[in-house]
């Protein structure tokens, strides 16, 4: 929570300074930009050099995770598929919602124009590809020259099935593969913790240049990015209540009552991790077994975060439609499925370090620009508040529906 604030500030701070300097001497603050603008691009490459291991070391860990925790019993199995169900639905309704919002609240003309060559000014996606171009580009006859090349569509579809293919393996064998791709993640999440202290700094050279760019617009274009990101947060709270009331099976005025401790805390400290305390009571308050919730709950905090796919869909899809990208259903479908391995493989960390490593994937292999994430993960402050609550809604909700569907187990055997 520190680092966000001290984050937000130094983008505030930057911005300001640069709107009163082009005020003052419209002449200074462009010969300035030449100056200060290359410190936060170098900030920017510095996070840009993670993306493409962090893509192989995610996409392995949260398949391999994921296929372990199902293996662990009936009851991890079916809380397993209740978690892919819902961060696909969650996902889904994002791809819906996010445009939607964008079409019935736009940005003015002036302050987009404004915001975009603020933000780069120019796409950096090529073409959108065709259906042939698409089946063509699936399987990479070098992967390794694929992520040389940036090229992430075939590099994902290679290491999706690598990461399979790792699951069939004997455990002693399974387990030397996962562990060296878990340490090659927990590696790159220390660059970025180490690029992140630098953030300050880096942030405020890019609002000075934003604000020098594009004036006051900037701070209406950054404050509308935040109400549509936290429009999805809020729809992803009501799909969440609703899950809980027609798929979980409880009326909402009692799982609102129940999860009211929960919600206190998700605010105050947004940390679904911190929250774990509180959505055990509140799970026990709704009648599920407390062996059931004890397991459920756990692995629901290391894997499941329903409000991830949305939330960080909908971040890529506002950059998209920002710099006029048109996405074609491909590349929607493979942003939605990248999202799902993100939103599983993802750790609880500090939001500025999962903001990066969680959306930074899905803008690459959708072809939307990443630059724009060093500003945006300053206001992240606001929509985290949303993530964290539907998170907590999720958890509880796949509990008691995981723990209710699934047959108690045999006397001696561990569920």
């Amino acid at each position: 929570m520190k680092s966000a604030w001290i984050i937000l500030s130094a983008l505030v701070a930057g911005m300001l300074l640069g709107i009163g300097i082009e005020t003052l001497s419209p002449a200074a603050g462009t010969a300035s930009l030449s100056f200060v603008e290359p410190v936060g691009i170098l900030w920017l490459n510095a996070l840009k050099m993670t993306i493409i291991p962090l893509i192989v070391a995610l996409l392995i860990t949260g398949i391999t995770a994921t296929a372990d925790a199902a293996r662990a019993g009936a009851l991890a199995g079916r809380a397993v598929m209740t978690f892919l169900a819902a961060i696909f639905l969650s996902g889904l309704m994002s791809l819906i919602m996010t445009p939607t919002l964008l079409h019935l609240f736009p940005l003015s003309p002036g302050t987009a124009e404004a915001l975009r060559q603020g933000l780069g000014g120019t796409t950096e996606a090529g073409p959108s590809p065709t259906f042939a171009d698409f089946l063509l580009s699936l399987i990479p006859t070098n992967p390794i020259a694929a992520a040389s090349n940036t090229a992430v569509l075939p590099l994902i579809v290679f290491t999706t099935i690598f990461a399979f293919a790792i699951t069939r393996l004997q455990p002693e064998q399974r387990a030397t593969l996962s562990g060296l791709f878990k340490a090659l993640g927990d590696a790159m999440l220390i660059v970025i913790s180490w690029v992140l202290a630098l953030a300050p700094i880096g942030v405020f050279a890019l609002g000075y240049a934003l604000a020098v760019k594009a004036g006051l617009a900037a701070f209406g274009g950054l404050i509308h990015y935040v109400l549509i990101v936290s429009g999805i947060g809020v729809c992803c709270v009501i799909l969440g209540l609703l899950l809980a009331w027609l798929v979980a099976g409880v009326p909402l005025p009692r799982f609102v009552r129940a999860m009211v401790p929960t919600f206190a805390v998700a605010i105050s400290t947004q940390s679904s991790l911190a929250s774990l305390p509180a959505m055990l009571g509140a799970a026990q308050t709704l009648g599920v077994d407390a062996k059931k919730a004890d397991v459920v709950l756990p692995l629901a905090v290391a894997l499941f975060r329903f409000t991830s796919t949305a939330m960080n869909l909908a971040v890529v899809l506002y950059v998209a439609w920002l710099f006029g990208i048109t996405l074609t259903p491909w590349e929607m479908a493979v942003g939605l499925a990248v999202a799902m391995a993100a939103a599983l493989s993802s750790v609880s960390l500090p939001g500025s370090i999962s903001f990066v490593t969680s959306i930074a994937p899905i803008a690459v292999s959708m072809g939307v620009p990443v630059a724009p994430l060093g500003l945006l993960v300053a206001v992240e402050t606001f929509p985290d508040i949303f993530r964290t609550v539907g998170n907590v809604i999720g958890d509880v909700t796949a509990t008691k529906y995981a723990a209710d569907s699934t047959p108690d187990e045999p006397s001696g055997e561990t569920p």
